[in-house]
């Protein structure tokens, strides 16, 4: 291996090593989330709104295949962050090697599954006739280069683990101007529609592929090993265990996704799911700082934890939580006060097409009160997502799978099943902050309890 940075993750200040580890995340994520907003934009304004929705309904089975690189990368990169942290190499490189490999047979396999099945995929995720063959579209061209956003994804973890989190920003940070470009080339200059949209997406995949590649060769301390690459009973058993949280996770969040989808047509129509895509579109892109500081906390406190340095891990844990905490309140205010300012982003008063001039008048009356529905519980979130991240930072898989369940799996997914029979489409945005107080409650009373007792005693140990 080159000279190793991930040493630093068990010495210096851990306010400092924070700020060094989300930092680059958050700006990732912003400049990746900006990038989804920027392409929602485009089709909104230059296609059409009914194409937010064709989209929207594609993301579910474009989501859950690039999640297998995602959950291989978090999970292989929890067992890799506590084997550099205890100074076994040899396993980093084993786990490295593994990883690449089950990304690529598995969410191969699930791509070439995904373009067999196309069209009853695409019905059964929601599409209507009004939009079907836009969605269609999109999604055939998206799925051709998805293995590539799964290695990509899968590639972004292990560079945070190995405390390089400036490439990881790299990483989403090329791709996304690649896209925002080409989106405008393609969608609006040569008039190429959805499939423009979707060339756009594709190439952006490629650009991601291509530097996470050049990293693994010219810059990493881990090496890509034939020898590594040759899956082992053992090693995939120990990442899948915690893979398995994240893909469980994904998993939800996609089938979640399919039922807002059709619940949305049932009590609605399809601008109700156009308001969904611009709220789901938001929901990465307002709480980009939050998710930077928890991506930055895992490292941190999967290495200390491997180190043995529990003081360490307790201390990552509240300063996590504090400065994530102060983040999400801001968020919370702006997103209450201002929720008009960001849907007018997605909307054009100068669309020739009168049937889109009318939409876009429904979609800027419908959303506004959407978003802060949605957004209401924003202010506590913090606790559950850096509360379900520990465990899987620490490596216990079954605690870390069922808190990271509780918000969507065991609340949102029943909420939006049986609210909307009483309520209507309302129904379905209220059924957010329940979820998000319910889902806190739950993850803050077992990460107090695992703070306040396994970890205090492994301290005085």
């Amino acid at each position: 291996m080159s000279k190793k940075n991930s040493t630093s993750l068990g010495t210096e200040p851990i306010s400092k090593l924070l700020i060094k580890q989300a930092v680059p995340a958050s700006i990732g994520i912003l400049v990746m989330s900006l990038n989804m907003i920027v392409d929602t934009i485009f089709v909104g304004r230059w296609i059409g709104p009914l194409a937010i929705s064709a989209i929207t309904v594609v993301i579910p089975v474009t989501f859950f295949i690039a999640a297998i690189g995602l959950a291989v990368g978090i999970g292989g990169s929890s067992v890799l962050s506590r084997a550099l942290g205890s100074g076994d190499d040899d396993k980093a490189l084993r786990v490295f090697g593994n990883q690449i490999t089950l990304t690529f047979l598995v969410s191969g396999l699930l791509a070439v599954l995904g373009l067999i099945f196309q069209d009853t995929l695409i019905e059964f995720f929601g599409a209507d006739d009004s939009f079907k063959d836009m969605a269609l579209t999109y999604y055939r061209i998206v799925l051709y280069g998805i293995v590539m956003l799964a290695m990509c994804m899968m590639g972004n973890n292990v560079i945070r683990a190995e405390g390089k989190p400036k490439f990881a920003m790299y990483a989403m940070i090329l791709p996304a101007i690649g896209n925002i470009g080409m989106d405008y080339i393609l969608i609006n200059v040569l008039g190429y529609g959805m499939e423009g949209a979707a060339w756009a997406t594709f190439i952006s995949y490629a650009i991601c592929f291509a530097f996470i590649l050049w990293f693994f060769i010219f810059k990493s301390e881990l090496r890509i090993v034939a020898e590594c690459l040759k899956l082992k009973r053992k090693v995939v058993s120990e990442i899948s265990s915690l893979s398995g949280v994240t893909l469980a996770r994904q998993g939800v969040i996609s089938v979640l996704t399919i039922l807002l989808n059709n619940v949305l047509i049932s009590y609605g129509d399809a601008l109700d799911v156009a308001t969904y895509g611009i709220i789901s579109r938001m929901l990465m892109f307002a709480l980009f700082p939050v998710i930077g500081v928890t991506q930055g906390f895992m490292p941190i406190a999967g290495y200390n934890y491997g180190a043995e340095k529990y003081a360490r891990v307790r201390e990552t844990i509240n300063i996590s939580i504090l400065y994530a905490g102060g983040l999400a309140l801001a968020i919370f205010i702006v997103i209450m006060v201002v929720p008009d300012f960001f849907v007018s982003w997605f909307i054009s008063d100068s669309n020739a097409n009168a049937q889109a001039v009318t939409d876009n008048k429904i979609l800027l009356e419908r959303t506004p009160n959407a978003l802060r529905w949605v957004f209401a519980a924003t202010p506590v979130i913090v606790i559950q997502l850096i509360g379900s991240a520990y465990f899987q930072a620490i490596g216990k898989a079954v605690p870390a799978l069922l808190l990271s369940l509780t918000k969507q799996g065991f609340f949102l997914i029943p909420l939006v099943l049986i609210l909307p029979s009483f309520l209507g489409v309302w129904g379905v945005w209220i059924s957010f902050p329940i979820a998000d107080v319910l889902s806190t409650i739950v993850t803050g009373y077992f990460l107090n309890k695992e703070v306040k007792t396994k970890l205090a005693v492994q301290e005085e140990g």
